[in-house]
């Protein structure tokens, strides 16, 4: 232990730290500049000088360790002399702008030289003038406001490990430029925001809109939209959500957050938000009331569950919902409908992994805290990049690296190509085939490791029959060595028509090498979706619904009858739909025509139903084909909990009172009592209360210990534990994929899902199809960086634009599944994984066709 005394008060340290961090965890303020928590000591400033006895002079105290017994004076006539002459310096070309500054009343250096002076400058000379830069499309520049403090460039470098912006000229003449000279063209992070401590780097996005005094109220919250759950600050004035902020040292993000994080949330207050029900008359939806609306649901419902079996009805939750949302959801469906037909688009990858690693594994085998990731010493990533996905969670991956562990990409990962230690590209779509020959050369190291006999034997099995020419031994020797291995898998490798084949082997690698499992999650409540029961096959608390003592625990406690077989998977239920099978669909929070391949299918399928209700913010490709759209609360408007990729619950705050719709789960309730099952609760409290009263998972959890933040699996439950099952092999048909051109989906970094498209913000940046090339291909074709071109496959044709990407393949094109009327998923086909049950998209055929040209 260490003990100082700073300005008279003792303070005892567990741990060797800076004279500064101790003053600051004694709630001692020292002032600086170039110092900010998330960064390194820098020393830059000079301002955070400090007496130290038995020292001769004033010492900078973010460089000086504190040692045992050492006393400390922060505050001096000496001590604020010098500071004086510091802010004198730094004013010399300073502008005194404050009026007209956005960042008056939260700068340092204003609140600094408020304190310590000077009042008046002694230097006569001309101001240094730069220029302002406001050509980039979310970030401004005033370069006449910065310090060079470097607080931004170490940032973007150190933390980031972006490194899109450095310090240029000298002495007085120096001052921070992005590499592209006019526009950032970086990663749009905004954590240079966080840390300029003047207003030299400013948003557009709320640019004199509002000062700090302004602001109504500030709401701590989580993200909408990844499965990380950052931590945010909203800052609302007149109802209006003006600014996100990320909150220092809170939640999983510690003060970082991505450009969907920090600039999407204007989608919240998108004037296209529904406001009114809909219900469709003579062909076409007419605004009515809630009450026509709701009852014209319920006898739908009971109708058609009178007539044909509550197995004609199914539906599908949302991972954008809150738990309480999709608990109340999966209620209705199950106790007033009496079908287990629930599922949700997570089944196209994340809870169709999860499922299968958890059969072979064990449940919580993905419940891993993301801290870990930066403590590894090997991390392996395929199937995504983590970067785009989960930005946060790369950030983490890319700490790592910085810290040497070694990062091992299998596939293409952009935004670790500069911190990969080793990268494989896999022949195209065959993944799985290098994955099992990683894991028998791996298996011939460690053999059988004799926890498990049935994984071991089903191992042996399957290795016996994998032939793949590739080289794999550097890999085997840095994953057989290595102490502490984390796998980062993404949802491209699940969406194979053999991906379970890719599962099992990734299954067997975390086995034999006593792995960590981290599985990226597009949307904020994949996991919740699950832990409550939005899956066909389980109740909440992931308690099998064809056990009778679990159904019956439920049925006690619901009042009711369950149905005692497992209801159908997502692409079941609309295949299902296309047969007659399902005669009505109720849809919360989705958009599965533009959300899933083959959209002329899918259009298809939900036009085959009696019946379709839509429950949305907005009118999407799918509410645009129901009998009844219901506007419902969007993330900003409601409260609730989210369970990230971490599986930790997270609470939710209601952020703005809105009248653009109901709560999710008040509309569902209203709908239940009057189809004669009563779903009755006052607020969001009383739904948890039940959740934590009937899941096991969930058992005595309440808000306030949510609110807390350290809510982690197995929370205060019962997980259900049970033994390695066998592995189940199909049948799948060789498919050729030689020859052509390929297309496979993108996960751009700047949207997420078709929510973000209501973002004006994320539409600056990023605001067209992409179709991603590698340069020697798109000349080949006759098409240059920027050319505007038709994508066609067997299924159609979208449009987009072209992208130079070198790291991407001759064989293949990368497009994303965003912008309306242009999804990539809409041209794509799809076969079912027979064991996940998920879609395999691999494998499609590509034409590409310059506008204004003919195919080359």
């Amino acid at each position: 232990m260490i003990t100082v005394t700073i300005n008279g008060q003792e303070i005892t340290l567990d741990r060797e730290m800076s004279v500064l961090d101790a003053a600051r965890q004694a709630r001692i303020k020292i002032p600086t500049l170039c110092n900010h928590e998330l960064l390194k000591p820098y020393g830059g400033c000079r301002l955070c000088v400090v007496e130290v006895e038995r020292m001769p002079k004033l010492q900078n105290s973010c460089a000086l360790l504190a040692s045992d017994g050492m006393v400390v004076r922060t505050e001096s006539e000496e001590i604020a002399n010098v500071r004086r002459g510091i802010l004198e310096f730094l004013l010399i070309n300073h502008p005194l702008d404050c009026p007209y500054c956005d960042k008056a009343g939260e700068c340092d250096l204003q609140d600094l030289t408020n304190k310590y002076g000077a009042t008046a400058g002694r230097f006569t000379e001309e101001k240094r003038k730069v220029p302002e830069s406001h050509k980039d499309q979310i970030l401004t520049r005033h370069m006449g406001r910065c310090v060079v403090c470097t607080r931004c460039v170490r940032m973007c470098r150190d933390v980031q490990g972006a490194s899109a912006i450095t310090m240029v000229g000298r002495g007085g003449r120096t001052k921070m430029e992005p590499f592209s000279s006019e526009s950032f063209n970086c990663e749009y992070c905004g954590n240079c925001l966080t840390v300029c401590p003047v207003g030299a780097i400013l948003s557009r996005t709320s640019l004199h809109s509002l000062r700090p005094w302004q602001v109504d109220k500030e709401v701590a919250t989580i993200c909408p939209f990844c499965g990380v759950g950052c931590s945010l600050n909203v800052q609302v004035r007149d109802n209006s959500i003006q600014r996100v902020m990320p909150k220092l040292g809170v939640g999983v993000n510690e003060g970082l957050l991505c450009s969907m994080g920090r600039f999407g949330y204007d989608f919240a207050g998108s004037p296209d938000r529904l406001d009114t029900p809909m219900v469709r008359k003579n062909g076409t939806l007419q605004k009515t009331t809630w009450s026509e609306a709701i009852g014209l649901v319920a006898e739908k419902l009971a109708e058609i569950k009178k007539a044909q079996g509550g197995n004609a009805i199914a539906g599908i939750a949302s991972a954008r919902c809150t738990n309480e949302d999709n608990y109340v959801f999966q209620k209705f469906i199950r106790a007033s409908c009496g079908s287990n037909n629930i599922d949700s688009i997570s089944r196209t990858g994340y809870a169709a992994a999860q499922k299968y690693f958890e059969d072979i594994l064990g449940q919580g085998v993905s419940a891993n805290m993301i801290q870990g990731l930066k403590n590894s010493e090997t991390i392996l990533v395929l199937g995504g990049d983590p970067t785009a996905v989960n930005p946060v969670l790369g950030l983490a991956i890319r700490e790592a690296a910085q810290r040497g562990a070694q990062v091992i990409v299998l596939g293409n990962a952009a935004g670790l190509k500069r911190f990969a230690t080793l990268r494989i590209e896999p022949p195209l779509f065959r993944e799985a085939d290098m994955l099992t020959a990683l894991l028998k050369e791996v298996y011939g190291y460690k053999g059988d490791r004799g926890e498990r006999e049935a994984l071991d034997r089903t191992i042996k099995e399957v290795i016996s029959d994998v032939s793949y020419s590739g080289s794999l031994e550097t890999v085997k020797g840095i994953l057989v060595e290595s102490e502490s291995i984390s796998v980062v898998l993404g949802m491209d490798l699940v969406q194979r028509s053999d991906g379970h084949r890719a599962l099992f082997a990734l299954a067997g690698l975390i086995y034999l090498l006593e792995a960590r499992l981290y599985l990226l999650s597009e949307r904020p409540n994949e996991q919740g979706l699950r832990d409550v029961g939005c899956v066909p096959a389980l109740l909440p608390g992931e308690r099998p619904v064809t056990i009778s003592d679990f159904r019956r625990s439920f049925e006690t406690v619901w009042g009711c009858t369950l149905p005692e077989e497992d209801g159908l998977t997502l692409m079941e239920i609309l295949k299902g739909a296309q047969d007659g099978v399902v005669r009505a669909l109720y849809v919360m929070g989705e958009n599965p025509v533009f959300n899933l391949p083959n959209q002329k299918l899918i259009r298809e399928s939900l036009g085959s139903l009696d019946f379709l209700v839509v429950q949305d913010i907005f009118l999407t490709e799918t509410a645009e084909l129901a009998d009844v759209v219901l506007p419902a609360s969007g993330w900003s408007d409601k409260r609730g909990t989210f369970t990230n990729l971490e599986r930790r619950i997270q609470y939710l705050n209601r952020t703005v009172d809105s009248s653009h719709g109901l709560d999710d789960w008040k509309i569902i309730a209203g709908g239940s009592c009057k189809m004669g099952y009563e779903i009755d609760y006052s607020s969001e409290d009383d739904i948890m209360r039940e959740i934590a009263d009937v899941s096991p998972l969930y058992r005595d959890l309440s808000y306030s210990e949510i609110r807390k933040g350290k809510c982690l699996w197995p929370y205060n439950g019962r997980p259900l534990r049970g033994e390695a099952r066998e592995f189940v092999t199909a049948d799948v048909e060789k498919r050729d994929f030689t020859g052509g051109l390929f297309i496979a989906v993108d996960r751009p970094l700047f949207h997420s899902g078709t929510i973000t498209r209501k973002s004006d913000a994320l539409n600056r940046v990023c605001p067209e199809p992409l179709l991603r090339i590698n340069p020697e291909l798109a000349g080949q074709i006759g098409c240059d960086n920027g050319d505007d071109v038709t994508v066609s496959t067997s299924t159609g044709s979208v449009n987009a634009k072209i992208y130079f990407d070198s790291s991407i393949k001759n064989d293949k094109v990368l497009l994303n599944n965003h912008f309306e009327g242009n999804g990539v998923l809409s041209i794509l086909e799809y076969t079912i994984d027979p064991v996940t049950k998920a879609p395999g998209i691999e494998g499609i055929r590509a034409e590409i066709k310059k506008v204004g040209q003919r195919n080359r």
